[in-house]
C-alpha cells in the first residue's frame, strides 16, 4: 500500500475524517464537547448506514447488505 504513516496506509480513515469535517463539523458551530461527541456518534451512524456510496452503485451500506442477501449473484 505505502509507507507507514502515509496517506495510502490509512486512506479509509483519512476519507472518513475528511467527510466528517466537510459534511458535519464545519457546517454549524458546536459549542460543547459533549454535544460534539453526540454529533460525531450520529455522523458515524449516518456514514456507515445511510450515506450513499458510489462503489455500491449509489446504495447505502444497509440497503446494499439487504440486497446482497436477497440476490447475491446480482450484487457480486
Amino acid at each position: 500500500m505505502g509507507d507507514v504513516g502515509s496517506y495510502y496506509a490509512n486512506a479509509v480513515v483519512e476519507w472518513f475524517y475528511g467527510s466528517l469535517k466537510h459534511d458535519w463539523i464545519f457546517k454549524v458551530y458546536r459549542p460543547t464537547r459533549e454535544f460534539m461527541k453526540q454529533e460525531v456518534a450520529s455522523y458515524m451512524k449516518y456514514y456507515k448506514q445511510v450515506r450513499l456510496y458510489i462503489a455500491n452503485g449509489n446504495i447505502s451500506p444497509a440497503n446494499f447488505k439487504i440486497l446482497k442477501l436477497i440476490c447475491p449473484v446480482w450484487v457480486d
